[in-house]
């Protein structure tokens, strides 16, 4: 079920809310564990037995290490094995099989296996939380429902963020419910449905009749590569929005997922502001235990690349994942060791830089094959035409609809229209106008959203694969 569904806005939120406000304090956990359950279920009920086993096994693990202080390690590793051997056997069973029938010129029949929704981000919830026990950083949740409920929690469920449980622990136990935080939660699930239905969709569909041409000119291609990457950030930080204002409707605060990261002027800048609880997920969990930057440059550059090879490898089964996740960590070690200069990175050229690294590696991340990859590369810098139907064919996607979606993509993206509302918060305006024309805004777009939704037949979402 997406968040950008009619069902789910109209009927499975409301009754969620009605059944997590209805119950007693003590069983509002149990209350948000069976509305997740039931979520999850809606589509793929057998695999939820997938999820429970994940949880069972983490919650057993860091009992266990309270217990058996001296068996630490060994718990720590069994759980680790555990959960991220569900996940490789579900993700990446069938690209190893390919990669070995591949080498050995064997044909070793695919497993052809469904990828669970979700699995990529509550096996790291999982593995955090066990992690942070081993650590002494947690103290292991002696409530499986509360650990349950952490982890199958619905507005993260899916696509994160990917939330600590150090993160949410004391909210777990104690959180405080006001008419204020569920408007503030409102306001920020609508800010991310429209990002959604009205900018993420309609800049795919964009891509779709980009494709269906099968024109490769240089100007196509690259307006097709931008309207891409316009696309996975709306896409994703639209999503991000909507289960940060889910959360805060039950009471529970996520931290910030995006933070304008086509602004950055640096490819290290970039993953400050991109997908921040993955890339801080990997910095504290990996980068740092492999020994961070204290082990000299060599050592440094390393660690770089396996956190970026893991970074790719974790977005899907596929090389050009891999690839993309190298790319950057390609640029960022240019940049850690100098060779892109920080004069470059400080100036306007800088943002110029890293739009040109982000684009291209993004044409990467959207090709299904490596080939395919070479060709879209091949047309962005010589599929230079003059042709009448490629004429015509531009024309065609350079109409009044696409400029203006492509403008209004930028100007949020950039940052404009969230700095404008700044300012106008900012002026001496009575507090009643301002909040009647937040109401009034909010409701417009919620309800061109709905209208949108209603007429649509075409909701993708692109995280779901991960």
């Amino acid at each position: 079920m997406l968040f950008s569904s009619l069902p789910f806005l109209f009927y499975f939120l409301p009754c969620a809310l009605g059944l997590y406000f209805l119950a007693p304090r003590r069983l509002k956990n149990a209350a948000l564990l069976l509305c997740s359950l039931v979520f999850y279920a809606w589509g793929e009920p057998r695999f939820v037995l997938f999820m429970a086993a994940a949880i069972l096994q983490g919650y057993a693990a860091a009992r266990l290490m309270e217990r058996y202080p001296a068996r630490r390690r060994l718990l720590l590793t069994l759980s680790a094995v555990l959960s991220l051997g569900l996940l490789g056997y579900c993700k990446y069973a069938d690209f190893l099989i390919s990669g070995f029938n591949a080498v050995t010129g064997l044909s070793v029949p695919l497993l052809r296996i469904t990828l669970p929704i979700g699995i990529s981000f509550y096996t790291f919830q999982i593995l955090s939380y066990v992690i942070d026990v081993y650590r002494g950083d947690a103290p292991a949740q002696r409530s499986l429902i509360d650990l349950a409920a952490y982890i199958a929690m619905f507005p993260q469920l899916v696509a994160g963020p990917i939330v600590r449980y150090t993160d949410v622990a004391p909210q777990l136990q104690s959180r405080t419910h006001t008419v204020q935080d569920a408007a503030l939660g409102a306001r920020r699930f609508v800010l991310g449905l429209g990002k959604k239905v009205l900018l993420a969709n309609v800049l795919y569909e964009l891509v779709t009749v980009y494709q269906q041409s099968g024109q490769k000119t240089v100007l196509l291609t690259w307006m097709y590569a931008a309207a891409y990457m316009m696309h996975v950030y709306f896409d994703f930080s639209g999503y991000s929005d909507m289960a940060i204002g889910l959360g805060r409707m039950f009471g529970f605060r996520f931290l910030e997922n995006f933070d304008l990261p086509y602004t950055a002027k640096s490819i290290k800048e970039f993953w400050r502001r991109w997908h921040i609880s993955l890339s801080s997920w990997f910095r504290d969990y990996l980068y740092i235990p492999l020994g961070g930057n204290r082990k000299g440059a060599a050592r440094t550059n390393l660690n770089k690349f396996i956190v970026f090879f893991a970074t790719g490898l974790w977005h899907g089964a596929n090389w050009t994942f891999v690839l993309w996740g190298l790319w950057h960590g390609l640029f960022s070690t240019l940049e850690g060791v100098g060779a892109i200069p920080k004069r470059l990175r400080e100036s306007r050229l800088g943002h110029v830089y890293t739009m040109l690294v982000v684009i291209l590696g993004f044409t990467l991340f959207r090709a299904d094959t490596l080939a395919d990859a070479g060709v879209m590369f091949a047309a962005m810098f010589t599929g230079f035409s003059i042709d009448p139907a490629n004429t015509l064919a531009l024309i065609a996607l350079l109409d009044a609809k696409a400029v203006f979606l492509l403008v209004t993509a930028l100007l949020f993206a950039f940052g404009v229209p969230q700095w404008i509302w700044r300012q106008l918060q900012q002026r001496g305006l009575p507090q009643r106008a301002k909040t009647a024309a937040a109401a009034l805004g909010y409701s417009a777009l919620f309800g061109v959203s709905v209208l949108t939704l209603a007429g649509a037949t075409f909701n993708p979402f692109i995280y779901f694969q991960f």
